[in-house]
């Protein structure tokens, strides 16, 4: 007879210090950590507490998708809109929100051998919508055996 895995779970939060508007590689730090909780098989999610910062998972090789993708969010959600009522902490305070709430605060990845089951040019970014530097908290939450 064999022997049926427990399942587990693990649970941590990563603070990543920005230097204001851009993408930041997160997928070294989560593999790390799921090295160093063992992590076999199963699935992480990673989770941005913030509303004016967000996750996307990108490509990783070609510097010209993230130049692109910065031109393109801030041709659609430009500072200094007019019509925008939520001002209080400056013109990039609200188009950083709107760029949140079309991107992803939650990813799941699965988890195979101890890292993310990652494609070769993909990478998981924690996207800055502020250009203030802030100071980032993601959680990651591992499930599996």
């Amino acid at each position: 007879m064999s022997e049926i895995p427990i399942p587990r779970h693990a649970q941590t939060t990563l603070t990543l210090d920005t230097r204001g508007l851009g993408l930041y590689p997160m997928s070294g730090s989560i593999d790390r950590w799921l090295r160093e909780i063992d992590a076999r098989l199963g699935q992480v999610t990673v989770f941005c507490r913030h509303t004016s910062a967000s996750l996307t998972i990108q490509e990783n090789a070609d510097p010209d998708v993230l130049r692109d993708i910065m031109e393109f969010f801030d041709r659609v959600a430009p500072e200094d809109t007019p019509w925008f009522r939520h001002m209080q902490e400056g013109p990039d305070d609200m188009p950083a929100h709107i760029r949140t709430a079309l991107t992803d605060v939650s990813l799941g990845v699965p988890v195979a051998s101890g890292a993310m089951m990652l494609g070769t040019w993909q990478e998981v970014y924690l996207f800055e919508h502020r250009r203030i530097p802030h100071s980032r908290v993601v959680v990651l939450h591992y499930a599996g055996y």
